[in-house]
């Protein structure tokens, strides 16, 4: 079981960790900016049990979905070899699948990043169905479409978890296939500028004042985002495009600030009002009012 201190602390409520405990498989949704990424490696950790490197790198693997991505990339697939012929090479999942279980007892953990950007039910093929918490057990095991030798079949084991990534904001993606929802539990995150965002910031340089116009004038940005037909709240403006980096050090909160607008959620905006720029400049204008 994931170790509940540190789980809690990644922002999951007692509800979600319920849901992903019973299903083994989550994905993480929601506007550009809200953390995904970061909460996604983080439980990654969490679940671990460590941030060491080497113990990392074969219990935490990490993967990025590209509408080029297939089958034979993630699963298994036929790849030229060094001797001009072809090898039947494992992908990323089955290298996760046989590390998992290797080792029954400790929690391994696969983090897909843009679950959505490619087609998932192509990639995971006939993985899909043995994802399910139901399946997993050598009983429930299926040859796969490219089998080796004596290869009697393939399960994926108990204690291999996935985390995916969603980006709910982006125009180019298809719509989720439904065979993912029903084996995946899905949770929301919101962008929060709320009181734990400013202890961070004020640690990092930026002041009171500075802090509560960040807020408000997001906050505004984001009410007009979300009702707007054309968007909605799923288009709004996360928390981290006004977080400064753990290592970062703010001399000035206003210079600091009108650069993230310039050149992270103006041109953000260009790409929300395309059909309408005056409207985006507005837009723009209202973040950086009193700031020149």
């Amino acid at each position: 079981e994931p170790p509940r201190r540190a789980i809690w602390s990644c922002g999951l409520s007692g509800f979600e960790l319920k849901r992903w405990r019973s299903k083994k498989n989550l994905v993480l949704q929601g506007p550009p900016g809200t953390g995904k990424t970061w909460l996604a490696k983080r439980l990654g950790f969490a679940l671990v049990g460590s941030k060491d490197r080497e113990t990392t790198r074969s219990r935490l693997r990490v993967v990025q979905f590209h509408p080029s991505l297939a089958y034979e990339d993630f699963v298994r697939g036929w790849r030229p070899a060094g001797d001009g012929r072809l090898s039947l090479v494992d992908g990323i999942l089955m290298q996760a699948i046989e590390a998992a279980a290797s080792e029954p007892d400790r929690p391994f953990v696969l983090v897909i990043e843009e679950i959505n950007r490619g087609n998932p039910a192509q990639i995971f093929g006939e993985m899909l169905t043995l994802l399910e918490d139901t399946k997993r057990s050598p009983s429930e095991a299926i040859e796969l479409a490219y089998r080796r030798g004596d290869e009697q079949g393939v399960y994926v084991p108990k204690n291999l978890y996935v985390i995916g990534t969603m980006n709910v904001a982006d125009r180019s993606l298809a719509i989720v296939d439904l065979a993912l929802r029903r084996r995946f539990a899905f949770v929301d995150l919101e962008p929060r500028l709320g009181q734990a965002w400013r202890t961070w910031c004020s640690k990092r340089g930026l002041d009171e004042t500075m802090l509560s116009e960040i807020e408000a004038r997001i906050g505004a940005l984001n009410l007009e985002i979300a009702s707007t037909v054309s968007l909605g709240p799923q288009f709004r403006i996360g928390h981290s495009y006004v977080t400064p980096d753990m290592d970062t050090r703010v001399p000035d909160g206003r210079v600091w600030f009108r650069a993230r607008v310039e050149t992270e959620i103006g041109p953000l905006l260009d790409e929300y009002w395309y059909d309408a720029p005056e409207r985006a400049k507005e837009a723009r204008a209202k973040l950086l009012a009193g700031l020149a």
